[in-house]
Parts: C-alpha cells; sequence; structure tokens
C-alpha cells in the first residue's frame, strides 16, 4: 500500500520523534511504499494567506499553491497522522495542514453546497498515532477535537469508505518508562499490521 504519513512535531529528540520512527520501521518492514512527509522539517507553511483565502472556491487554482502535497495526497491510499496534543487540539503546524490542503478539489467536492461530496474516496486505511499531557477523561470532558477529525472528519472525507484506528497514550506528564515502552509496542505492532 502507499502510505502518507504525516508527522508533525518541532523536537527531534522528543517521545513522538521515537513514536514516528517505530511507524516509519513497521510500515516499512511490512512492505508499503512510505512517503514521510515532517511538516517541521520540510517548514511547511501553515498559514492560510489572504490571497489562498480569497481563492479558495477556485478550483483547480487553489491548488497550485500547495500542488506537491496536493500530488502527495492523491498519490496516497493510507494515511498515518502522528503528533502531540497541544491545549486539546491539533499542533497549529498540522492544523494549518488541513487548513490548507484539505479544499475544494482536493478534499471534497462543494460545487452543489447543499450536497457536498467527499473526494479522498482513494484513501482506504486511516491511523494516527496521538500523545496527551493530560489523562483521557480529561480530554474526552474537552470534546477530544484530535481524535474526531481522525475518527470522524477524515472517514467523512474518503465516503465513510476508510479503515480508521486511533492509538493515544494520555498522561504524558506523569507516563513512566514501562508505560511508554508498552505504548511503543503497541504503536510498532499496529502498523506492521496496518492494512
Amino acid at each position: 500500500m502507499r502510505v502518507l504519513v504525516v508527522y508533525c512535531h518541532p523536537v527531534e529528540t522528543s517521545f513522538h520523534a521515537a513514536l514516528h520512527q517505530e511507524v516509519l520501521k513497521n510500515l516499512r518492514a511490512a512492505g508499503h511504499e512510505v512517503d514521510d512527509c515532517d511538516l517541521y522539517a520540510e517548514g511547511f507553511d501553515p498559514v492560510l494567506s489572504r490571497e489562498e483565502r480569497l481563492g479558495y472556491h477556485d478550483v483547480p487554482g487553489n491548488q497550485l499553491p500547495l500542488k506537491p502535497y496536493v500530488e502527495r495526497l492523491q498519490w496516497a491510499e493510507g494515511i498515518v497522522f502522528c503528533f502531540p496534543t497541544w491545549c486539546f487540539g491539533l499542533p497549529a503546524m498540522l492544523k494549518g495542514y488541513f487548513d490548507r490542503l484539505f479544499m475544494p478539489g482536493v478534499a471534497f467536492d462543494i460545487s452543489d453546497p447543499a450536497n457536498v461530496k467527499p473526494m479522498l474516496t482513494h484513501i482506504k486505511r486511516i491511523s494516527a498515532v496521538v500523545t496527551y499531557g493530560r489523562p483521557r477523561w480529561m480530554a474526552w470532558y474537552m470534546g477530544d477535537p484530535p481524535r474526531k477529525i481522525v475518527t470522524r472528519y477524515m472517514k467523512r472525507l474518503t465516503g465513510q469508505r476508510a479503515k480508521v484506528d486511533y492509538h493515544a497514550q494520555y498522561h504524558m506528564n506523569v507516563a513512566t518508562e514501562p508505560q511508554l515502552k508498552r505504548f511503543m509496542a503497541h504503536v510498532g505492532q499496529a502498523m506492521a499490521r496496518f492494512a
């Protein structure tokens, strides 16, 4: 399977950087063709400019500023998002990736605004590897927006066709070394079974 890994963390020595490497290693070992999109390393600009917003509905011209990223998304049959949760949401860099890339003519057809059609129907598999500083109950209380974006919004953009899973390590602020090792092993096994 052609898998796009969208990784978003600025620190190369973080636990999440190690998770990212575990994701890549196991996907490749399972025989997948992997495109590693490291948003920070690539210098992705998350800011939706005034000009882009004014041209947001102008398909296909709206895609020109992000043509390489559009092509990578269209190439993929599976997507793995790998990111930390900050302030109970996506990191700004990743939110900007969604804001700029998931546009008309790429993620959905809005030519009939009353009947928006999904356009990521080529995506058959979605997964996420996510860390949280706070416990699960607090994320639940806050509505857990990252989980909903991956498990609901992304699935909707595939026409409800993609199989979705979500791997979360909660309460990183007090996680023990054995807990982190267990989560790392869980992630490795999930990526080895990714299909």
